[in-house]
């Protein structure tokens, strides 16, 4: 019974003095704590020195620094185990390294108690609890694969590469004419547009050095041996997105370029992998993924776009043509000749007055508005006198009194401005606006300008409207809206890359669907038997054509749609409206049997 007290006293006084060596400051946790302490704030001379090999320690803590590329260490102790003069004590490292990557785990610090204190016994371990007494550890990236761009089918148009960038400074050179040509010969078969006339003037207008062209790996092959060394010129590499194929709409793809540059590059993926001494990897500590960017798809259709592409290179005037999918809004095609090219994206942001292709807003006006139907019996005298103006029809002709859709066919100048001097005056605004032209858009990748129809209180005004001369003017991209939205019963909303919403800032009122119905019926007779009869053998195509008058000349139209195709085109001051549903045809020829 006596004994009891003494064991218990016993027990007392062990575990008192348990923590006190724990706790003390002598303690291993004091000891394990004055290390990561000294660790943590980058004190490596003070946090080897804690420990048993300095010597030893200093270089390793060093290199973990450093080889980490750690911008921050928090440390912290945990749990303490004695067992006579060595000691564990729990440790949790949290690192931040650069480019905001983390990385956290937990190990046991080894101590060993000599001279009366604790010192952390030095071995790998105190680094990392996989890391040998030999080995140090060190941070590799791994760049994520690149985003690619690619067009409806899948077939790539932008791929991630090394480019050879080429600049001129003509002031840089003592005969910059001579250059010039030069640099125009070597890149023949590469760039037929980039002439002498056109670099040396590029040059001599640029603020500083002028980009002549920027070369993939293939071109520059080629090209670099006759570009090195000629005076002023220069050439640099650098990383960029580059056309898979220079030809296939370049600048609708340059623009596409400029849209997802910034967020092809993905997550790059890194791991903290164990070194040697002599450098070679020996085992992975930590891992993450490389998250690549998914590539980007455009609702460019290849067979489309070449098929307008060689369909507007026929021509010598600036010729261009856009096509949407009516069903979706997706752009299949932007076309645009060399001509039309170097007033810059014209097909979808060029003003320009629409001509008889406008009458399909009057007709569909007249229509909701009760003043007509297509079978209404209206008036086509060869000239008409409203207000001050007088209106002819083209050179004078006269078909008496027909059918409305007769007269759509026929492009009847007098009966359609009949019609729109009777029309309420913001009715042929509403009205366009119907069809999606006159609302802003903005389309990721795609600069965009669909028309403008202001409202006329002047019956005057509103009869040279009514006819697409007066005051309004539409690019082929808001003409293709248009088509677009006849053959689909309500305007699209237009999209180039696929998963970025198209913005539209303004009203699109709904689409009547009897004015749909007046307008298909209007526009296949424009085919069978009126102005667009050209193109009649290309199956069930429905169409408007239109000669819009200008300073010099008169512009070329046709717009329509055919299945699931809409499209415009346009030849600026390209005479008669069949030269533009010659180009169109050209178009609907070349396309594979499904289009």
């Amino acid at each position: 019974m006596t004994i009891r007290p003494v064991l218990v006293f016993a027990v007392a006084l062990l575990a008192f003095a348990t923590t006190a060596c724990l706790a003390g400051s002598a303690g291993p946790i004091t000891a394990a704590d004055g290390f990561l302490n000294a660790f943590a704030t980058r004190d490596l001379t003070a946090a080897a020195g804690q420990t048993t090999r300095p010597e030893k320690a200093l270089p390793a803590l060093t290199s973990v620094w450093t080889e980490l590329g750690a911008e921050e260490l928090h440390a912290q102790s945990g749990a303490a185990r004695i067992s006579g003069d060595t000691a564990t004590v729990d440790y949790t490292y949290e690192w931040r390294l650069g480019g905001g990557r983390s990385w956290t785990y937990t190990g046991q610090l080894p101590l060993v108690r000599s001279g009366g204190g604790w010192s952390v016994r030095w071995s790998g371990a105190a680094l990392h609890p996989r890391l040998g007494d030999t080995q140090t550890m060190a941070l590799a990236v791994r760049q994520a694969p690149q985003a690619r761009v690619n067009e409806q089918s899948g077939s790539d148009v932008l791929i991630p590469g090394t480019v050879s960038r080429v600049t001129f400074d003509a002031a840089a050179s003592t005969d910059p004419q001579r250059v010039a040509a030069e640099v125009s010969q070597a890149l023949i078969g590469i760039d037929e547009r980039l002439t002498p006339e056109r670099i040396l003037d590029s040059a001599r207008g640029a603020d500083g050095v002028y980009t002549v062209t920027v070369l993939n790996e293939t071109e520059f092959g080629r090209a670099g041996p006759q570009l090195i060394g000629l005076p002023g010129v220069r050439v640099t590499q650098e990383w960029d997105l580059l056309p898979a194929d220079r030809k296939f709409a370049p600048d609708l793809i340059a623009q596409v370029r400029q849209a997802v540059i910034d967020e092809v590059d993905g997550r790059a993926g890194w791991r903290v992998v164990a070194r040697n001494p002599g450098g070679a990897e020996t085992g992975v500590l930590h891992e993450v993924a490389a998250q690549p960017a998914p590539s980007f798809s455009l609702s460019v259709d290849r067979r489309v776009q070449d098929a307008a592409q060689r369909a507007v290179d026929g021509r010598r005037e600036q010729t261009m043509m856009v096509v949407i999918e009516p069903s979706t809004g997706g752009i299949l095609a932007v076309a645009q000749n060399a001509a039309a090219d170097r007033d810059g994206p014209v097909a979808t942001i060029g003003q320009y007055p629409p001509g008889s292709v406008f009458k399909t807003v009057t007709a569909a006006a007249a229509i909701s508005e009760g003043l007509a139907t297509p079978d209404t019996v209206v008036a086509c005298p060869s000239a008409i006198t409203i207000g001050e103006r007088m209106i002819p029809n083209y050179n004078g002709f006269t078909i008496g009194n027909v059918a409305l859709t007769t007269a759509y066919a026929r492009s009847c100048n007098t009966s359609f401005a009949k019609l729109a001097s009777e029309l309420p005056a913001p009715a042929l605004s509403d009205t366009a606006a119907t069809f999606g032209i006159g609302p802003d858009y903005t389309i990721p990748g795609l600069p965009a300008y669909s028309g403008s129809v202001p409202i006329s209180e002047d019956r005057t005004q509103r009869t040279e409207d009514g006819i697409g001369q007066g005051r309004v003017v539409v690019s082929p991209f808001g003409m293709a809206l248009l088509a677009g939205a006849v053959a689909r019963g309500s305007a699209p909303t237009p999209y180039l890359i696929a998963g970025r919403e198209t913005v539209v800032d303004g009203q699109r009122p709904a689409l009547d669907p009897a004015v749909v119905r007046g307008l298909r019926a209007m526009m296949r007779e424009v085919v069978l038997t009126g102005t667009a009869n050209r193109i009649a053998d290309q199956g069930a195509v429905f169409g408007k054509t239109g000669e819009a008058e200008v300073a010099g000349g008169s512009h070329s139209w046709f717009v329509g749609y055919r299945g699931d195709l809409a499209f415009a085109t346009l030849l600026v001051e390209g005479g008669s409206s069949d030269n533009a549903v010659g180009v169109t045809r050209d178009m609907l020829a070349a396309l594979p049997a499904g289009y």
